[in-house]
């Protein structure tokens, strides 16, 4: 039965049986806590645990998931995956022990014919919880009393580690047979393997207090008793389709097959092999799954792991003997393979192509250059008598190269060379606590942010009104020196102000804070920034220019009208230039990052390549046709499954709270999940003209543009600049190209001419210079200084020279030329007089003192330069007696 069979039968099964079903949440995961989604349960957590009132009762899914915590192991074993597929059935509150047991064994054990999975239920081995009567007897109904067993809570209790729910489980083993292991159930098989558990019921229906690891109180029974549970489909696939593990399943196989044909190798007749073979089908399919959620390759966070999935990919396909990009040929058979679960691979994976592809060629050229790095310091650590790599080496590594840090334990291993992990992990620790330390003091500059908590809990939130009004009557509730006291503040002094409510929109989501004043009795300030510290608080850093400022003063808070226009300006255009990219380029252009600014935005969005003229014509004028359609603009609240279904988009890896704001402009055409500021119509965006394109990383462009005023402003200088350069030219602005296209032509013409001149020049030359050899010590020596020539041309001279000496005769070419105030010199050495020991080497090194230079090469021909022209005479006297000595 192929995998996509059996998740079908397993949702049509819930079904049919009252459940809702719920789509896959993304990779990314909604929990802050958490980089990826790592289990069926995690989109439902909110409603397993209480904070919020789940939708349905009952409900199924089958979640896409990926955990990396031992990403080391992959391929080593057959159990170790990063991506998985996590079936799912949860009662919130409804029903609880009986029917999930029934539920799950109706499906395990139903026909094929009827819906069923079919296994043979004389094999099904349940466990439950050491003290859980009730599951016991629930399974007596459908298993006998011998086939149940009893474990403890290390096997058979569910909680999250943390105060809170909490609940044993059940989970249903299949008997594989006494080819896999010894008889006894789960109890006598440690490993597993005979054994296998493909389904696990945790019934939530306890509080659990603090403690660690096993040891934690029971406080009493939940008000609602929850369903959670999860049926690992690659592992009831392997069973059901009769092969060994997940890698032999339909949706893993077929890579690991492909590498292993284009890698000249068997599966199975290797274990390093097949190792290589089970990472490569691994991460070629999970980082496909990944980049299909949106997430790229980067430097930190998700786009790390997922860099370094492809990289280790590649990587076991260079070390297999496959030295051509494999990405091509392995990433479309993982999407044939897993299309019929996901069919939206197939539309989308023009874009999520371009991304691996992208990476695997980054990568190839970074393990060029990086290797000869890597090849010297182990080649050093050798010679020292030390085989290890240092934690700053591994560290250069990674952040110089890109290198992850296990492709560098790789390497070292098959070297012999260890590595100071330890050292590296802590050097990496540092970087990333800098960057940390660099975003708080950005929040709240060098003040403990504990002083802002302080403050939300004394007087509460900020009345926040950004979006109601630029002008609010306020109160401060703290002013806070740098070393987090109150502080009175005089005129110069800058500090950060509290207030009880404000207009002034606090920097978030690429837009940058309000500008503006505060005003009371007797004194006056500037704001400079507007941050927030601590969720929910707002603080203004501000420059008192008049009286003082103190805790309890009232004033008025005002923002700039118009830097707040033209903030709005930039955010709307911001919003337009996104949806004129995805109109023009197609719905795979998705926004990756974005930062305006009164009058300025850039947008950072996934595409692989530089937009040509046309791409870049049409995003402007699609985005300008916007603007001048005076689009309505409207800012919407609902919950993030509804906004959702609106057809919202969300940044991928922010992480949105239940209630989300969604801005929408000109209806379904640009929808989008936004905390800022925008215009009312998309006319009062005004001018909109983009200014630059260009790379920011593998797989992600940026755009620019100006708005409003400052983008007339740049297209009225652009027109200065043409009728400048019409004026300049004498010829009609549209006759422009045409004219600056022909001068180029004839400049190049003329760079040729020059160029022939300097040839028959430099041929006249050599003439000259050859005939006037003299001999020094039986050598024929040519010296000279002709004037004005860079160091190419007078290499060329110089060869030149040497090839008219007679070849019977040792000879040695010496010649320096001062061009704009520098000196270059080149030696040049016949055959023959290398046999009498002459290097070029020598005779230069002796000419560049006199210069202030240096210089080197091979024995045949050397070049350097200098910085004295005025010891051009003296050099070339020290490089013929050099000539003369080592002649004699």
């Amino acid at each position: 039965m192929q995998t996509a069979e059996i998740r079908r039968r397993f949702l049509e099964h819930f079904e049919k049986r009252g459940h809702t079903v719920v789509p896959s949440a993304s990779l990314v995961s909604p929990d802050p806590s958490l980089l990826f989604t790592v289990a069926g349960m995690v989109p439902f957590i909110p409603y397993l645990t209480g904070r919020e009132p789940a939708p349905y009762p009952r409900a199924t899914s089958v979640q896409k998931c990926v955990r990396t915590l031992d990403i080391e192991e992959v391929g080593k074993t057959t159990r170790h995956g990063t991506f998985f597929q996590m079936n799912g059935n949860f009662s919130f509150g409804d029903y609880f022990k009986d029917d999930a047991i029934r539920l799950a064994w109706e499906l395990v054990t139903g026909s094929v014919d009827d819906g069923g999975l079919g296994l043979d239920p004389e094999r099904i081995w349940p466990t439950v919880y050491l003290d859980d009567d009730e599951a016991f007897r629930a399974w007596e109904t459908f298993v006998p009393a011998e086939r149940i067993q009893r474990r403890g809570k290390e096997d058979n209790y569910w909680h999250t580690g943390a105060p809170g729910p909490a609940g044993p489980c059940s989970e249903i083993h299949y008997d594989r047979g006494p080819a896999y292991g010894p008889d006894g159930g789960p109890e006598g098989d440690p490993t597993g393997d005979r054994f296998l558990e493909i389904w696990n019921l945790v019934f939530m229906q306890y509080e659990r207090g603090p403690g660690e690891g096993k040891d934690f109180p029971i406080l009493g029974e939940l008000p609602k008793k929850n369903i959670d549970t999860g049926m690992g489909l690659e592992r009831v696939a392997f069973l059901l389709q009769g092969v060994e593990n997940m890698y032999e399943i339909d949706e893993v196989a077929p890579v690991l097959h492909r590498a292993a044909e284009l890698a000249g190798v068997t599966y199975g007749a290797d274990r390093d092999a097949d190792v290589r073979l089970r990472v490569v089908a691994d991460h070629v399919r999970s980082g496909m799954m990944l980049i299909s959620d949106g997430i790229t390759p980067g430097n930190e966070g998700r786009g790390y792991i997922l860099r370094r999935l492809l990289r280790r990919a590649v990587r076991s396909m260079k070390l297999l003997g496959v030295e051509d990009a494999s990405l091509p040929l392995l990433l479309p058979v993982s999407r044939d393979a897993m299309s019929a679960s996901y069919p939206e691979l197939v539309t989308d994976f023009e874009r999520i192509s371009r991304v691996a592809y992208a990476e695997e060629e980054a990568f190839r050229r970074t393990l060029v250059a990086g290797t000869a790095l890597f090849d010297t310091e182990v080649r050093r650590a050798k010679e020292s008598g030390t085989p290890a790599l240092s934690g700053e080496q591994a560290f250069s590594l990674h952040d110089t190269y890109g290198f992850p840090i296990d492709v560098t334990l790789e390497m070292a291993a098959e070297q012999g060379v260890t590595v100071d992990e330890a050292g590296f992990r802590a050097l990496m620790a540092e970087q990333r606590a800098r960057a940390r330390a660099d975003s708080r003091a950005k929040r709240a500059g060098s003040v403990d942010v504990a002083v802002y908590g302080r403050l939300l809990e004394q007087h509460g939130p900020t009345d926040w009104q950004a979006y109601e009004t630029l002008r609010t009557d306020s109160r401060v509730l703290g002013v806070v020196g740098d070393d987090g006291s109150d502080a009175v503040v005089t005129p110069g002094g800058v500090s950060r102000v509290v207030l009880d409510r404000t207009p002034f929109y606090a920097e978030s989501g690429g837009q940058v804070a309000d500008a503006g004043e505060l005003v009371w009795d007797g004194g006056r300030a500037e704001v400079l920034d507007v941050q927030r510290p601590v969720k929910g608080l707002v603080a203004h850093q501000v420059r008192v220019l008049e009286g003082e400022l103190r805790p309890g003063v009232e004033l008025t808070a005002e923002v700039d009208e118009e830097w707040r226009r033209s903030a709005c300006q930039a955010h709307s255009g911001t919003h337009v230039v996104h949806a004129a990219l995805r109109q023009v380029l197609g719905p795979q252009a998705l926004q990756s990052g974005s930062y305006n600014r009164p009058g300025y935005l850039r947008l950072d969005f996934a595409w692989q390549g530089a937009l040509d003229p046309e791409q870049r014509h049409d995003v402007e004028d699609v985005a300008n046709a916007a603007v001048r359609a005076d689009h309505a603009v409207r800012a919407l609240q609902m919950t993030l499954p509804e906004a959702r279904e609106f057809g919202a988009l969300a940044l991928f890896g922010e992480t949105y709270g239940e209630q989300v704001r969604v801005v929408e402009i000109g209806g379904p055409w640009s929808r989008e999940l936004c905390g800022g500021t925008h215009v009312r119509g998309s006319a009062q965006i005004g001018t909109l003209a983009l200014t630059g394109e260009s790379s920011v990383g593998s797989g992600v462009r940026r755009v620019e543009a100006v708005v409003g005023l400052e983008g007339f402003r740049y297209l009225a200088r652009e027109r200065d600049l043409v009728r400048q350069l019409a004026d300049l030219l004498k010829t009609p602005q549209d006759g422009l190209v045409e004219r600056v296209s022909g001068m180029l032509s004839r400049l190049r013409d003329v760079d040729r001419e020059l160029a022939e001149l300097r040839g028959q020049q430099t041929l006249a030359v050599a003439g000259e210079l050859a005939a006037a050899a003299r001999d020094v010590s039986g050598v024929q020596v040519v010296t000279g200084s002709p004037a004005g020539l860079a160091a190419g041309d007078l290499r060329t001279l110089a060869l030149d020279v040497r090839g008219r000496l007679p070849a019977e005769r040792p000879g040695v070419v010496l010649l320096a030329s001062e061009a704009g105030g520098k000196v270059a010199l080149v030696a040049a050495v016949t055959p023959l007089a290398q046999q009498r020991g002459l290097s070029a080497n020598t005779v230069l090194r002796a000419a560049a003192v006199p210069v202030g230079g240096r210089g080197g090469g091979k024995a045949d021909v050397a070049q350097g330069g200098g910085t004295d022209p005025a010891g051009i005479p003296a050099a070339l006297a020290a490089g013929v007696e050099a000539i003369g000595a080592a002649g004699a």
